[in-house]
């Protein structure tokens, strides 16, 4: 697919609209993180269990895993920011569908529609992202923009979590379609409109989608999400349950698991454009090492406060290199591959509980759900040191090759700084060998200077 054109790419400082992209994934992720810090606030309002309200997270989950690719296809001759605000828009009116009308049913539907919207929106914005910068800043720009994700997680969900503490479950979400509108208006004032240099082909991005690279890498994704976010999500159980944290302090220490996200964002993408196996093994290790020591230090605050930290920070480091590692290997078409990466983000993601859930109904206590985390991180490693050994390092200088001398080379005049005696004793050449002139003749027939001394 031919990369759409709107500004020749900037050099220097990130471009406004990359920005921008990252502040309206931030008001469309606050929804994500903000449903789990009202579902009991749901459940007593809409009369349902705690479990049919934890199905609205399911719901938004399962939209993104299955939405993202046919988007990508569906809206591929699109400009990119007609689809941008296209599915914000989507996104904004079905969540509003979703807080006037008390029926559980169709609020389920508006939470799939409206993982289905992130879903193309968010593989979108990544693919504009890359397109404003020059190659070599394409993770950077990439880290960029999902750091608004971590933004949503540090702020943005539990602000509309306490938002909604004061005007009811719905005032949050209230806010997050009002932000996500917000953003629509600048996107459609601030960011270029697009247009694409040729036609773009769905038929490139299908034959794109077959490289076994692409695969591995979407694999990496999958797992090292998994190994994070299985600890994420029953951190509060595990610090309350074993490490004995009052429960006053447990908002804390998730809001650190997010400066931490944040931290390693900046960090990897800063480092992951050149050194990409670099960022990948040390979010892949630092992920099993802070999972390993969480189990076994379990009992220490100090300790298990301080790695929280260290596992939001292995935990995102890892993923601007992801986002540059596809970009480069779907460069002639990103969208499609784009768009599964944020599908296999979602899946590692929903995963999180069917495995935690095999160990904790065997009876195991919560230390082994960080097990679980350590396993699948160290499972990542063989399939990093795999995409290294597939790919070339555009960074590494091509080896020389040897030139073999050929008959026409032989008989080309030698070097001048070499005795002039030494011309006139080399072995004839094929050429020579042939000719019906004596060996013995004179200089002057094989180019060279005149000599006043006798040949010999």
């Amino acid at each position: 697919m031919s990369v759409e054109t709107q500004a020749p790419p900037v050099r220097g400082r990130l471009p406004l609209g990359v920005y921008l992209l990252a502040f309206s994934l931030f008001a469309m992720g606050s929804a994500e993180f903000l449903l789990a810090g009202v579902l009991p606030a749901i459940a007593a309002d809409l009369d349902i269990s705690l479990s049919a309200a934890g199905g609205l997270i399911s719901a938004f989950a399962a939209g993104v895993v299955v939405g993202g690719p046919p988007l990508a296809i569906l809206t591929l001759r699109w400009p990119r920011r007609t689809t941008l605000v296209a599915t914000q828009a989507v996104f904004a009116v079905c969540l509003a569908i979703g807080l006037v009308t008390d029926d559980y049913a169709v609020i389920v539907v508006t939470r799939f529609v409206c993982g289905l919207a992130y879903a193309g929106y968010w593989a979108v914005a990544a693919v504009t992202a890359i397109s404003l910068v020059t190659p070599d800043r394409t993770a950077r720009a990439s880290g960029v923009v999902v750091s608004g994700l971590s933004i949503a997680m540090i702020a943005g969900g539990p602000a509309g979590a306490l938002l909604s503490y004061f005007t009811g479950w719905r005032g949050g979400f209230w806010a997050v379609a009002a932000l996500t509108i917000a953003a629509a208006v600048l996107t459609m004032v601030a960011l270029p409109a697009t247009s694409a240099s040729g036609v773009p082909s769905v038929r490139a991005e299908l034959r794109t989608m077959r490289r076994p690279q692409l695969w591995v890498v979407f694999a990496i994704t999958l797992l090292s999400t998994a190994a994070y976010m299985i600890s994420f999500n029953y951190l509060a159980a595990f610090l309350t349950g074993i490490t004995g944290v009052p429960a006053v302090w447990v908002p804390a220490i998730l809001t650190l698991f997010g400066v931490g996200a944040f931290a390693g964002l900046s960090v990897g993408g800063r480092i992951a454009d050149r050194k990409p196996t670099r960022a990948l093994l040390a979010g892949a290790v630092g992920i099993a090492a802070a999972s390993a020591l969480l189990a076994l230090l379990s009992r220490n605050m100090v300790a298990v406060v301080a790695l929280v930290l260290v596992l939001g920070i292995a935990g995102f480091i890892l993923n601007p290199a992801i986002y540059g590692r596809v970009f480069t290997l779907a460069a002639k078409a990103p969208t499609l591959a784009g768009a599964t990466t944020v599908s296999a983000f979602q899946l590692g993601i929903s995963l999180v509980p069917a495995l935690a859930g095999v160990a904790l109904n065997a009876g195991s206590g919560l230390t082994s759900v960080v097990w679980i985390g350590a396993a699948l991180a160290v499972a990542t490693v063989p399939l990093i040191l795999l995409d290294r050994a597939t790919r070339t390092d555009p960074h590494r200088p091509m080896p020389q090759a040897r030139t073999i001398p050929t008959p026409a080379d032989a008989t080309s005049p030698r070097p001048q700084t070499r005795h002039p005696h030494a011309r006139r004793r080399d072995i004839p050449t094929p050429a020579d060998a042939t000719s019906s002139r004596p060996q013995t003749r004179h200089p002057h027939a094989c180019g060279h200077e005149p000599s006043s001394r006798p040949w010999t």
